[in-house]
């Protein structure tokens, strides 16, 4: 018997034809809107059909529940956001500190842009955060990690490298999540980024030198 604390996350089908991949970008699409407007309390699988003008049984055509859909739409967000780490600290034609700076900047801007979209999806978590799913796609962003801190940190141990990458992971998002909280112009995002950037690179450069 299933629990009903714990409704199933998965696709129930992955679209074959172009017509159903474009009917699965309009579920989702409007899923993100109803979101965004209505919030986590508030959002249901009527209302995201109504949005995308399908029918509820289009929607269940490859969503089971409204958790599946909520899922979909924050592992889409861990993936894009495990893209950008891995293709900006991967970056070998710069310095290591220098892809970090541009890693820092990107992670802050997407924290604001988002912000709207992530609250909603933090007071949706406790529908997916324990699933297996939702474990597999948050460590792929701490792998890139751990790769960067190779080349970063050369001479250091397995152990500060480790314990390197859970600071620098712990602070991006709990202070990205503070700093755009509250909307935020450009030229604050830039100034904020860069110290946060200078406190890592300041940080890291005193483990590299064993202080």
């Amino acid at each position: 018997m299933s629990n009903p604390q714990n409704p199933p996350i998965s696709s129930r089908k992955q679209p074959k034809q172009a017509r159903s991949t474009e009917l699965v970008s309009a579920i989702l699409e409007a899923a993100a809107q109803v979101l965004a407007k209505e919030g986590a309390a508030r959002f249901t699988t009527a209302r995201v059909a109504d949005r995308a003008g399908v029918s509820v049984g289009s929607v269940y055509q490859y969503f089971p529940n409204k958790a599946a859909i909520l899922f979909r739409l924050q592992s889409d967000e861990w993936r894009q956001t495990s893209d950008m780490l891995a293709a900006t600290l991967a970056d070998d034609g710069r310095p290591p500190f220098e892809r970090l700076r541009r890693l820092v900047h990107a992670f802050i801007v997407s924290e604001c842009d988002e912000a709207a979209m992530r609250v909603a999806l933090d007071d949706a978590a406790p529908l997916y955060r324990d699933a297996p799913e939702a474990r597999a796609a948050k460590a792929s962003g701490e792998r890139a990690f751990h790769t960067f801190m190779v080349e970063a940190l050369p001479g250091a141990t397995d152990e500060t490298r480790s314990m390197a990458v859970r600071m620098v992971v712990a602070t991006l998002s709990g202070v990205g999540k503070d700093f755009s909280s509250s909307p935020r112009e450009p030229a604050e995002i830039a100034s904020f980024s860069d110290a946060m950037a200078d406190m890592f690179c300041a940080w890291l450069g005193d483990l590299q030198a064993g202080r």
